[in-house]
This record gives C-alpha cells, structure tokens and sequence, in this order.
C-alpha cells in the first residue's frame, strides 16, 4: 500500500488539492497545506519510490529565495497600477459620460443602447482592465435605461456582463500579465497578439446583437425620439472626422523629412489634439461650428482615447515597458478624474484600499504557489502531467482542444487567477515540448478564462451584475411607470449565448494562429543577405615569420627592447655579451643571458638573421 502511494504520489496530490478548493479552502492556503503536507509524506516514503521522489529535508531552505523571487518580480508591478488606474476611473464617472453618449450616437438604430454597451466595454476593458468595474459600472448605468425602453431582460443581462468581461483579453488585460509571467514571456507580446483576437470577440458580441434586431426586434428596440436628448448631428460628426484626417495628414507631411515613421504617430496626435480644441472652443463660446452630438462625442471619446494611447500605444512602440505604462496609466487617470472635478481624498482612499486587497491576493495565490511546485516538482508531477497531455492523440490541436475542454470545465469552479498560477504551469512545458508557441498558447488560455466569468452558476460577472441588478419591480424615476426587475434566472439565461460565442471564439484562435502570431512581425528573407566581416590589422609579416615584425611584438626577433624575454639589455639577438661584462638582469629578475654566446632563436621557432618571408637560411 505505501509503495502504492509513493510510485502515485503526483495525481494523489492534485486530487487532494481539488477536493481542498472544492471544500471551501482559500486558494492560497490549500496551495501552501498540500505542498506542506506532501513534502512531509514525500520525504518518509522516498526509499519506497525506486527514485521518483526526490524530497530531502535541506529542500525546505529553497523556500525564502523562491519566495523572495515572487516579490521581486517587476512584471507584477503592473497589477497594482492597472488595478489602480480603472478604479479611479471608475470613480471620476467616465463610464457613464461614455454610455450616455454612445447611447445617443446608436439610439436611433434598433439594438443601439446594447452596441454602446458592447462598444464601452471595449474602451473600459482597455483603459481599466478590470472585469468587475466595467460589469458593476454598465449595470448601474445601462441596465435601467435598456428596461425603461423595453429590451429583453435576458438580452440586457448578458451583453452586460459579456461586455464586461472583454477586460479580461484586452489589452491591459490583469490575466495576460499573470499569463505571461507564468508562461516566461513577454508582457508586451502578449499583449499585442491578444489585441486583434479581443477586437474579433468585440465583433462577435456586436453580430449577435445585428442577428437579435433582425430576427427578434422586439427584443432591441431603438431609442424613442423623446429620449435622443442630443439630437441628431451624425453629419457634423462625420465632417469632424474628415478635419481631423486633413489636419493629421497635413501634420504626417510636414514632419516625415524630420521624424521618418515617427511621422504618423505625431501627425496623428497633432490631428486629435486640434479637433479636440476645437470642439472645446465651439462648446464654451457658442460658435455653431459643429452638432451638439458631434461636440459630445469628441469631447467625450478623445480623453479615454488619450489614455489608452498613453498606456499601450507606449507599450506597443516599444517606448516603455508594461510596468511604465501602467504607472504613466495610473498617473493619467488622476489627471482625468482631476479634470472632471472627481478626484477627492475618499477616491483615492478606495481606490489604494481596492489595489492593496487585489496585490495581497494575488500575492499570497503566488507563494502558496510555490510550496506546492516545491513538492509537485519533487514528486515529478510535472513528467507526470507532461507525459499525459504529451501522449494524447491528434499532436498540437488534438492537446489543444483537450486543454480547452479542461479549462473550460475547471472554471466553473475556479476563477482566473486560480487556473492562472494552478494549472498553467502544469501546461506550459508540455505545450512547449510540443513546439507550440506559448504567446499562442496564452491567448488561447486567456480567451477560455473568459468563461470563468460567465459560467452560471458561479461566474463572478454574473454575481457583479446581480448585485446591482433590481431584483424586484420598482417605479421608474423619468417615466414614473412601476417596471419590472430581473431574475437571476434571467440574468443566468442571457449569459448562455455569450458563453457559446466564447467558446467560439477560442475555436478561431486555434484554428487560425495568424490572428496571434503577427506579433512577430514580418519574416526576415535571408536570401539576399551579405555578410561582410571586418579586416583585421596584420601582424607584419605574419605570423611566425621574422621579417617586418614592430618591435615588441609577440615573441619577435625584431629591435627588441632591453629587458625582452630571456634577452639581455641593448644587445640584438644573435650576439654574445662582451667579454668580462656581468650578465644584466631583465624584466623578471632573472639572469640577463644565461645561454651559451650562440644566436638566440627567433619568433615561433624562426632563425634569428633578418630574412624576408619567403626565403630560406643556409646551414
């Protein structure tokens, strides 16, 4: 029975880990309980394990450098400054102002409210990164707008919470900074290769909305005029946009001699910069150059816009690292909140409150972390895990799918971190031996870990959305009509297509890796290159050759300085001391000539006469 459990001890302890998390256990501390526990099982069982446990007591000495290696990883530093930067965010009502205005520019299309939703999410996603902001921020807001005007209370539910959960693959995503820590990669490239598949998932949410207006209209009705309080105007927008280009193009001209490809960022900010000050004097003097609406949505959209440049426009030319840019992030959202007249004592409060208690979790999940791969490893769980998943049928994709079919069950009882710092390690090196490429292997972790959020019954979006969700009929306050409130079997209903779009959406990243691999730019073609090495100066006349060598040199037989090797001072090889002169001593303290008065050899082995290369001494 005990050799048994020793030759077993790998799967006997990740079952016991999951009955631990299944029990209630917080994650951290089941981690570092089984880890503790095993190592000292590990440790009294290792003579019965014919060598697959190779616990020893001196390996708990590794635990404080392993643990100082997890505090003083600079990549998570960008964790606590995301964190900070979308609750502050979050705070200075930016949310609303973007929902509001967005709302208006699609009111008069049917499902117009649910693609501002959809399209919010996006920008909250990328300025914030945060799932439970954007959810909690668009329930308050949207939700009772989209009942007072009649959507479908399943329909409202799930583009809310599935539009929140866009944070968790755009950049700058929380889960692809873990991901890439654990996964030993880049954070800037995962970062640009999640970037077009969370713009695709965007459009998948905003296809399913043009499917639902076509074949059940009534479910997404369009804004009564009464409540398009901006008015129309989408003309003048248009007309801004194209001052905009002109300006930008003008600009991109203009400065192309002087800053080469630099030239489009700097003619494009220049563009934005002007059409944004321009909306700001039409506002505040009255001038009538442009629509109400145009006016709002330019001075509204551009700030966030700024925000997302300044983070990952940064990060993507390669100008600062994601840790900077979320510091720059951070800084810019109070900048943005002071400018609303939002930011206060009590902001920040919450705001460093919030990062504080998500930067602990996430650090106690990462030690606790590491006592478990201490004991895993010794038990050779890892050759255990890689050699299942290794031996599956179907090479890559077949181990794809099976990973994602994993993923996507253990998230209904894991949230993202958890599969982040539990499972992924326990992938990654049989991805690897697969030659799959692990930036790939993210996104498509990362993509299915989505689906930790909208599970029913245990997605936390779903729980975000039903804390702010009217549980009850209520009367509401601009119509005075008494309406009803959502079920949770409502709200449990409406995420259920958005689940299957995810599930979707993690086929096409594996089915087409191009829409992740550009981040490795364009292929070099090395058909055309040349190698030109540098010349090398000559030694004279070569090596081992006595001819025109400088003096000094290696071992030369040249005009050799006094005190040379072996050679007396101011005598020139191939002569004797005079007679009754003592020996002089050289360089080293030795003797200046001990030798017999016969020629002295020259370099390498050379006669000493002053031959030219090419020719022969005679004996």
């Amino acid at each position: 029975m005990m050799e048994f459990i020793a030759l077993n001890m790998a799967p006997i302890m990740f079952a016991s880990l999951v009955v631990f998390l299944l029990l209630g256990y917080p994650v951290a501390f089941s981690l570092a309980a089984n880890g503790l526990l095993f190592f000292i099982i590990g440790v009294e069982l290792a003579p019965l394990s014919n060598g697959s446990i190779t616990l020893d007591w001196p390996l708990l000495n590794t635990l404080p450098s392993r643990f100082w290696g997890v505090l003083s990883n600079e990549t998570l530093l960008a964790i606590p400054f995301f964190t900070f930067m979308g609750i502050v965010l979050e705070r200075s009502g930016m949310a609303e102002d973007l929902l509001d205005t967005i709302g208006q520019l699609f009111g008069p299309v049917r499902g117009g409210l649910a693609y501002a939703v959809v399209i919010v999410g996006a920008l909250l996603a990328a300025t914030t990164g945060v799932v439970a902001a954007s959810v909690i921020a668009m329930g308050l807001i949207s939700l009772p707008i989209m009942l007072r005007y009649g959507y479908d209370r399943r329909v409202a539910s799930g583009v809310i919470a599935a539009s929140g959960t866009l944070a968790q693959i755009i950049p700058p995503s929380l889960v692809l900074i873990v991901l890439a820590d654990q996964l030993g990669r880049s954070v800037g490239d995962m970062y640009t290769a999640a970037m077009v598949p969370g713009l695709v998932l965007t459009g998948l949410y905003m296809l399913y909305i043009f499917l639902t207006s076509i074949f059940r209209p009534a479910y997404v009705p369009a804004l009564p005029p009464e409540a398009r309080t901006l008015g129309s105007g989408v003309t003048s927008l248009l007309i801004a946009i194209l001052f905009c280009v002109a300006v930008g193009y003008a600009a991109h001209r203009m400065l192309y001699e002087s800053y080469g490809p630099d030239a489009d960022i700097l003619g494009g900010s220049i563009g934005v910069a002007v059409i944004y000050v321009v909306a700001l004097l039409d506002k505040s003097l009255k001038l009538g150059l442009m629509s109400r609406l145009a006016q709002q949505v330019i001075i509204v959209l551009i700030p966030p816009l700024a925000l997302i440049f300044l983070v990952l426009g940064t990060i993507f030319l390669g100008i600062a690292t994601p840790t900077e840019g979320g510091a720059m992030g951070a800084v810019g959202a109070l900048i943005l909140a002071a400018l609303k007249g939002r930011l206060n004592l009590g902001v920040v409060t919450q705001a460093l409150a919030a990062t504080t208690r998500l930067s602990a979790f996430v650090m106690f999940i990462l030690l606790g972390a590491r006592v478990f791969s201490l004991t895993f490893y010794g038990v050779n769980g890892h050759l255990w895990v890689e050699h299942l998943l290794v031996s599956l049928p179907g090479g890559e994709i077949g181990f794809l799918i099976v990973v994602s079919l994993l993923v996507f069950f253990l998230a209904f009882f894991l949230d993202f971190f958890e599969l982040a710092f539990i499972i992924v390690p326990l992938l990654a090196p049989a991805a690897e031996r697969l030659g799959i490429d692990l930036i790939w292997f993210g996104v498509i972790l990362g993509v299915n870990m989505q689906t930790s959020f909208m599970h029913p019954p245990f997605g936390f979006a779903l729980f975000y959305l039903r804390s702010v969700a009217p549980r009850s009929s209520y009367v509401d306050k601009v119509t005075g009509k008494r309406t009803d409130g959502v079920s949770t079997g409502q709200i449990y209903w409406g995420a259920v297509p958005f689940v299957i779009i995810q599930i979707v959406m993690v086929g096409l990243v594996i089915a087409f890796p191009q829409m992740v691999m550009h981040y490795k730019g364009k292929p070099v073609d090395t058909s055309n290159v040349t190698i030109t090495l540098p010349q090398m100066p000559t030694l004279g006349g070569g090596l081992g050759q006595p001819g025109a060598l400088q003096p000094g040199g290696l071992g030369q037989p040249g005009a050799l300085q006094p005190g040379g090797l072996g050679q007396p001072p101011g005598l020139q090889p191939g002569t004797a001391p005079a007679a009754g002169t003592a020996p002089a001593t050289n360089s080293l303290g030795q003797p200046g000539s001990l030798q017999p008065a016969t020629p002295q050899p020259g370099a390498l082995g050379q006669p000493p006469a002053a031959l030219q290369p090419g020719t022969s001494s005679t004996p």
